[in-house]
């Protein structure tokens, strides 16, 4: 790349040091080796209120009146990034609280009734996104829902889904003896984060007759 990216990556796990955000170091380190300029945030640092009905609790400024840090993590953090690192570990085959309240909080700054929706509609789109996850269990049904519900945010914001990344563990920094090394793969859909090539035909896309063109720095989206 030409110049560096701003990389975000937003661990939800209670645990600092959790397997999941073991995962999102390892991305944002990935990243790093690329050229970007990378940060991890542990999300319980920043957001404890839940979202409310912005109708009763909203100020007379249009300003939100929870009071945590979240506006300056959503306003100066992440709405600068280019890209997002969303990790989680899979709780009850869904995303943790944590990320969905931080996700749900983002109505509170989109909504009309926030006076500079506008603006904040157009910081948050186009952005590039990769998704850690940490589980127990190695069943690909139990990743299903918070990919859906992922990619479904990426349509809705039009983000380039990067790729995901599952760690196998349970005990703290367990994915580590995971022999399917998910930590390096982490890395390097890292160092591909700017690089990597979404595709999603229709069957009225215009496509090449050929996969592989001779544009080496054009990689598919990660899944594994």
């Amino acid at each position: 790349m030409s110049e560096g990216k701003r990389v975000i990556g937003l661990s939800s796990s209670p645990r600092r040091r959790g397997n999941s955000a073991l995962l999102a170091e390892a991305i944002l380190e990935g990243a790093a080796q690329a050229g970007h300029k990378v940060e991890l945030i542990h999300l319980p640092d920043h957001v404890s209120g839940l979202l409310r009905n912005c109708r009763e609790c909203r100020r007379p400024d249009g300003s939100c009146s929870i009071e945590d840090g979240y506006r300056a993590l959503f306003l100066d953090k992440v709405l600068a990034a280019d890209a997002l690192v969303l990790a989680t570990p899979i709780w009850w085959y869904g995303m943790s609280a944590g990320l969905k309240n931080f996700l749900d909080r983002m109505f509170c700054y989109i909504a009309l009734s926030y006076p500079d929706c506008e603006n904040v509609h157009r910081r948050l789109m186009h952005k590039r996104v990769a998704l850690a996850l940490s589980a127990e269990e190695n069943n690909i049904s139990a990743r299903l829902g918070i990919v859906q519900s992922v990619q479904e945010l990426s349509r809705y914001l039009h983000y380039t889904m990067a790729g995901i990344v599952t760690g196998i563990g349970n005990k703290t920094g367990e994915i580590k003896d995971d022999p399917t090394n998910p930590l390096e793969d982490a890395r390097e859909l890292g160092r591909r984060l700017f690089l990597v090539k979404e595709t999603d035909y229709k069957l009225d896309s215009v496509r090449a007759g050929r996969v592989w063109g001779e544009d080496e720095r054009s990689f598919p989206t990660t899944w594994r």
